[in-house]
């Protein structure tokens, strides 16, 4: 008697949601991900777009975009396009296929105010003219 076996096909998956529905590849480092552009709102700045994310939050796209030679990972005119702190957030946040093994290290930004740590990444601060980065809350101190 024969043996059966269940063979699977594997579909192409977005690699950083893992849906298997309309797919691209990237230009820049040539994987699978969301074709899905098209759901994002103008000036809403959310982040709802795989194909969206990787393309203006990373170096990989970067890089691309720049049309600089070699890999992004050891490209110094990347390196030296960016403060350490965004470079360090683009080559290490969630919508890199391939994240930078051992990221330089860098003092967080503070408010110039309050003292408080803000991710500059993820918005919600100021920056006020002879002062610096105010976060969110101290910006609005005296508008409100």
């Amino acid at each position: 008697m024969a043996k059966t076996t269940n063979k699977t096909v594997s579909k192409p998956r977005c690699g950083l949601c893992g849906k298997t529905r309309k797919l691209t590849k990237t230009l820049c480092c040539d994987h699978w991900i969301c074709d899905d552009s098209d759901t994002y709102v103008m000036f809403s700045y959310a982040r709802n777009s795989c194909w969206r994310n990787h393309d203006r939050y990373t170096l990989c796209a970067y890089h691309y975009h720049e049309g600089h030679t070699g890999a992004w990972q050891t490209c110094k005119t990347c390196r030296e396009s960016f403060d350490t702190e965004d470079y360090v957030d683009m080559a290490t946040n969630e919508y890199n296929f391939e994240k930078l093994q051992n990221p330089p290290s860098y003092k967080p930004t503070k408010c110039a105010e309050c003292g408080k740590v803000i991710i500059r990444a993820h918005g919600g601060y100021s920056i006020v003219p002879n002062k610096g980065y105010v976060c969110g809350a101290c910006s609005l101190k005296g508008i409100l």
